[in-house]
């Protein structure tokens, strides 16, 4: 008989796909003898789930700088498979994601509809869906889909599995070669901060300020005795330059060409400050203490997962006013000076306070 195949559609980025994990450890206890695949089109969540014991195969394209004719032939591909299910994890709230999904012709096919924009994003195409649930975290909506498959496991955070991320040992050699090249050990008090955001969609207006990022790393150094690093990618270039340039030797940057190198180097750390971000679930993934720095966005969707955390925003009425949907962040205070305030207007002074009450 057969092997049951069934595709994972984990086509966002590296948070979204990290969300996911406690959802594909569960089907692969439920489906312990099922061949499991994952298709995914960003390197670091190949990297990533390249490394996942509870999954048999990855399917890698790079959508963004492909040609359609290129996406077309390697989807008609996948289609060569015949999966018996595949499942478009949440939140992946776009026409293409569901057109993939309809092209690649699994008998079924699980998704979440939407509150907002559905029917214009083509959900229709999926064969079974659940109504999308406002007041669940989105490792929740993940699990939720499992129902779909006769599987049924109780939403509850603490019962519920932690983000995976296999990190091999040859990412904790370079750890440690790292550390001792910039003369730091596990024993001091390091502390790590993304400033960075997805920049599609207008999400660059999530971040908050790198000025501020650099405050906070000269007062966690003289204050607090704390030695700073700082990660991101080439997305995060600009503000990391203005907050190497603004805090000076208070910070350490950490440079890497791989995401797993990163987050062996994570997972060193005492703390992590971030933005709502892929390495704030990495730091989720990895236990570490987080103080997350929310502007729009909605806590109750992505708030570090299984892990010690503090959120900080302004508590300004307006918020959060973020959902999934393909059309871009925008503010809708009258004021045009108001834009977006809920992320401006949060203080150094409250971050610094959160990172002192997580120490």
């Amino acid at each position: 008989m057969a092997r049951e195949k069934i595709l994972v559609l984990a086509l966002p980025g590296i948070g979204d796909a990290l969300l996911a994990t406690p959802m594909i450890e569960l089907l692969r206890k439920a489906r312990p003898d099922a061949e499991i695949h994952a298709f995914i089109m960003f390197s670091s969540t190949k990297e990533m789930y390249e490394h996942d014991a509870f999954i048999d195969r990855v399917h890698y394209y790079d959508f963004l700088n492909a040609s359609k004719s290129g996406a077309l032939k390697f989807v008609s591909d996948l289609r060569t498979l015949r999966f018996d299910v595949s499942i478009n994890v949440y939140p992946q709230n776009r026409r293409e994601y569901n057109f993939i999904a309809f092209l690649i012709g699994a008998k079924r096919r699980l998704a979440i509809k939407y509150r907002r924009r559905d029917p214009q994003n083509l959900s229709w195409l999926n064969t079974e869906t659940l109504l999308e649930d406002d007041t669940l975290h989105c490792v929740e909506e993940n699990v939720r889909l499992l129902s779909l498959l006769g599987i049924r496991q109780e939403l509850k955070e603490e019962l519920l599995p932690a983000l995976r991320l296999n990190i091999a040992s040859s990412h904790e050699a370079f750890r440690e070669e790292w550390l001792r090249e910039h003369h730091l050990s596990k024993e001091m008090p390091l502390v790590g901060f993304h400033a960075g955001t997805a920049l599609f969609k207008n999400h660059i207006r999530r971040r908050w300020e790198p000025e501020k990022f650099a405050a906070l790393a000269v007062r966690l150094t003289n204050e607090l005795g704390m030695k700073v690093l700082l990660f991101g990618g080439p997305e995060d270039k600009d503000a990391n330059a203005i907050i190497r340039q603004k805090a000076g030797n208070a910070i350490i940057p950490v440079e890497t060409k791989s995401i797993l190198d990163s987050a062996a180097i994570m997972r060193a750390l005492t703390l992590f400050v971030s933005n709502d971000s892929s390495l704030m679930h990495i730091a989720g993934a990895l236990g570490l203490p987080t103080v997350a720095i929310f502007g729009p966005t909605n806590e109750t969707y992505v708030h570090p997962w299984k892990t010690r955390y503090t959120i900080v925003h302004t508590g300004i009425e307006c918020r959060p006013c973020f959902v999934y949907s393909p059309k871009p962040l925008t503010c809708y205070r009258q004021d045009p000076a108001e834009h977006f305030l809920c992320i401006r207007a949060i203080e150094v002074d409250q971050v610094f306070q959160a990172v002192r009450g997580l120490t």
